[in-house]
């Protein structure tokens, strides 16, 4: 199984080209799911678990690999599609997201796919598990279901948002909220979206949401014909992954229109630090995040409104 994974340059030479690659893996039932691949450090077969006492009901228990203890999670069973069956072909995906690692137990993986962003298409509304699935696409004339694992990891261990007292400086952001500006949060995810408006609405922000980059280029553009972007705007807040337009691609929009090329973005993601940093750097975002630090949120702000208002 470790040629699933091969190729880790040619994978992320398509991040910044609206297009990512996809691990297919199923529940046994027949449906077939999604995560990015580059999100997934490696596949593996079943190793032996260790239990913990009080654990989350769908963490199944922590496996030791290479020197560090991670827990197993259930995906099947953290999203309301009953527990995996244990059996020789049980399989492990070990990932990394939001700068932790974990193993989510699947039935068994079935192929990497090459796919454009725009081939990826929100879930529809009011599906039955639409709210773990942050997309849908086609495979061989088949739905396959991208799950929202931020919003598992969420309920596994529940996200922050207050912000530490003492770190902020009062008076500029109090010149914040007063200005009337406001922050465009865009991301695929609920959880990630609640997260980013439930502390930034903490320090008295207004937050516009969209759902993915194309979404959010005609908010922007919507807002750019009514005026100067930069007086209602203080930033954009951006996932990387969504379906439609990504987030580098969004960023790449937003410096070649006229009317926008100026806006402060920030790149919000649970990809890895180190490659996001290059392609901030590529395609012209102001600042890398890593998501769910209520702390690092706040202060990407501040760092924002000191330049307009220190």
């Amino acid at each position: 199984m470790s040629g699933v994974l091969s190729n880790v340059d040619q994978r992320t030479k398509l991040v910044g080209q609206n297009r990512l690659e996809l691990l297919l893996f199923n529940f046994g039932r027949g449906q077939s799911y999604a995560i990015n691949v580059f999100k997934i450090q490696e596949v593996l077969r079943l190793p032996a678990l260790t239990q913990i006492p009080d654990s989350h009901p769908v963490v199944k228990g922590v496996t030791h690999l290479r020197g560090h203890s991670l827990p197993v999670v259930d995906l099947s069973h953290a999203i309301g599609m009953g527990q995996v069956e244990i059996n020789d072909q049980t399989t492990i995906i070990v990932t990394e997201y939001n700068r932790t690692v974990q193993a989510f137990l699947v039935s068994g993986v079935e192929r990497i796919v090459n796919m454009n962003w725009e081939e990826i298409m929100p879930p529809p509304s009011g599906a039955g598990r639409a709210n773990y699935l942050t997309a849908i696409t086609k495979v061989d004339d088949r739905i396959v279901e991208i799950i929202d694992v931020e919003k598992v990891l969420a309920e596994i261990v529940p996200y922050e948002t207050t912000v530490s007292e003492g770190l902020l400086d009062l008076d500029v952001m109090a010149k914040v909220a007063d200005s009337g500006l406001k922050i465009l949060a865009v991301d695929d995810s609920a959880v990630a979206r609640s997260q980013v408006k439930e502390t930034l609405s903490s320090l008295g922000l207004e937050i516009i949401q969209a759902n993915n980059g194309k979404e959010a280029l005609d908010i922007l553009m919507d807002l750019a014909s009514k005026g100067t972007i930069n007086s209602q705007l203080l930033m954009v807040i951006t996932d990387a992954e969504m379906p439609a337009m990504d987030g580098y691609m969004l960023t790449t929009e937003i410096r070649n229109t006229e009317s926008l090329r100026d806006l402060y973005v920030v790149l919000h993601t649970s990809l890895s630090g180190s490659f996001n940093e290059a392609m901030v750097e590529k395609v012209g975002c102001n600042a890398f995040l890593s998501k769910f630090q209520p702390d690092g949120l706040a202060e990407s702000v501040q760092v924002r409104a000191k330049q307009l208002f220190g």
